[in-house]
């Protein structure tokens, strides 16, 4: 299936919209956000460094497993600064904010680079420090960790506090 390729504004608007389900919490409208073949990279020395594919992998399996490592009880939020945007391309900046199971506060910076086709987000590349992630979430003791990743209907993002 060929896809059009986006404007600025539409690709600004659906990473947008991403971001803000992602604050949400909303699976259903982040599942939306992507096509059937949509990747999501991201390398370095962490158990969850590579490429993820379609939305069933990014969601419950990638971002299933990031949320394995944090504390249900603690709010997950992003501090996004402006989208930068070109035709099908768009970078957004965040800083994430949670709590590792073992009480350790995260704040990681992040810089996500999002490709837009056909109204849809069908590659993306997340970079932010790796070493500082492992350290905080992935070397916790292991009595700390959670279980293997959830299922993706198991799985429970938190909303920010209004």
């Amino acid at each position: 299936m060929a896809y059009e390729l986006a404007s600025t504004e539409e690709t600004r608007r659906i990473v947008a919209g991403y971001v803000a389900a992602l604050q949400r919490g909303d699976i259903d409208a982040l599942r939306a956000s992507f096509t059937p073949k949509a990747t999501w990279t991201i390398r370095g020395d962490i158990p969850v460094a590579g490429t993820w594919t379609g939305p069933d992998e990014i969601l419950g399996g990638f971002l299933a497993q990031m949320f394995a490592v944090l504390d249900p009880g603690a709010p997950v939020t992003q501090d996004l600064r402006p989208i930068i945007a070109d035709g099908d391309w768009a970078v957004a900046e965040w800083t994430s904010h949670a709590r590792a199971r073992n009480g350790t506060p995260y704040d990681n910076d992040y810089a996500v680079v999002f490709h837009v086709t056909g109204g849809h987000i069908d590659a993306v590349t997340e970079y932010c420090d790796t070493s500082y992630m492992r350290r905080i979430l992935f070397d916790q003791e292991p009595g700390q960790l959670s279980a293997p990743a959830l299922p993706l209907e198991d799985l429970k993002l938190t909303a920010p506090p209004d």
